[in-house]
């Protein structure tokens, strides 16, 4: 019997739906789902998953140690727990302007306050102070001031000038920064993607409240939605996510990637509808059932992006 598990925390409608439409769809007769159960973690000792979805490790490091070592012992854990851990906004973005998504104009800032446990020594590589005027004509005005890492639109800032980005810089602390262009844009969609092959585009509307900013009614031509879907699809497989959300801001008529590192996305069906709440649980029981199927033991289960996977390629020739 293959077993499924989810790990999660705060959620309280899509695990129980995820773990229900696995069970139904599998009948309990080769695959089980349920709720992950941890009592114990010894070094390189499995448990008894074949595959875990993870919705909660961003937020739990315990979590993000157990499960690296089920990756290691040989569980597809959905997503990579060790690119997750190794993965930020600013190298989303930089990698991008790679593989050809277009994305708005960012650079990446050292924290205000110096880390824990450094010194003057410790930034000696550090220009001080930058050329405050080269990013700020690169980026523009009005620009959004953002970490460079996490998510849930904290510490998000919109800033004007010079004058207002100073003042909010001195309020950041340690957080490590990006400053990113405003895109003005006409229609914005968030868009799940599904084990680097399904893909939902809803329409989103990132500046109404919380519980209504899926509440739009956009219509956008096929061929931009087209390019959005390829857009979402190629920086999925090489960023290797299975589940994740990219979002997309249209500027004249051309998709910009906005934001796609969210590898726990928000799937509450009181948030995303009941239309997407479904699907989502569909994709994700779909996925999570090839994987228990494929599931080889001893094996390295898990999904690694084209990024890593071209490396590995070069250093082996």
């Amino acid at each position: 019997m293959k077993k499924i598990g989810i790990l999660y925390g705060q959620e309280n409608s899509f695990p129980p739906a995820f773990v229900e439409r696995v069970n139904q769809k599998t009948g309990g007769k080769d695959i089980m789902a349920e709720p992950v159960r941890i009592d114990k973690v010894i070094q390189g000792e499995a448990t008894s998953y074949d595959v875990v979805i993870d919705r909660i490790s961003q937020d739990v490091p315990f979590y993000r140690g157990w499960l690296k070592n089920e990756a290691l012992t040989g569980c597809a854990v959905v997503n990579n727990p060790f690119w997750w851990s190794a993965d930020e906004k600013f190298f989303n973005n930089a990698l991008a302007t790679k593989i050809g998504v277009a994305v708005p104009k960012t650079v990446l800032l050292p924290s205000h306050q110096p880390p824990p446990d450094t010194n003057d020594n410790s930034f000696r590589n550090l220009a001080y102070p930058l050329n405050w005027e080269a990013i700020f004509a690169y980026v523009g005005w009005p620009a959004y001031f953002k970490p460079f890492a996490g998510g849930g639109w904290k510490n998000v800032y919109k800033l004007n000038d010079a004058d207002e980005f100073f003042r909010a810089y001195s309020e950041t602390g340690q957080l490590v920064m990006m400053l990113q262009e405003e895109v003005i844009f006409e229609k914005y969609f968030r868009c799940y993607c599904i084990d680097q092959r399904h893909v939902k585009v809803m329409n989103y509307e990132p500046r109404h409240p919380y519980h209504l900013r899926y509440v739009t009614d956009w219509q956008a031509p096929r061929d931009i939605l087209e390019k959005v879907e390829q857009g979402v699809l190629k920086l999925n497989e090489y960023l290797g996510y299975d589940l994740n959300t990219v979002e997309f801001a249209i500027r004249d008529g051309v998709p910009l990637a906005i934001d796609f590192c969210n590898p726990a996305p928000d799937a509450e069906v009181t948030s995303v509808g009941q239309e997407n709440f479904n699907w989502v649980v569909e994709a994700v029981s779909d996925m999570a059932i090839r994987k228990a199927r494929e599931h080889v033991a001893g094996r390295d289960n898990l999904s690694w992006g084209k990024y890593v996977q071209a490396a590995v390629k070069k250093q082996a020739l």
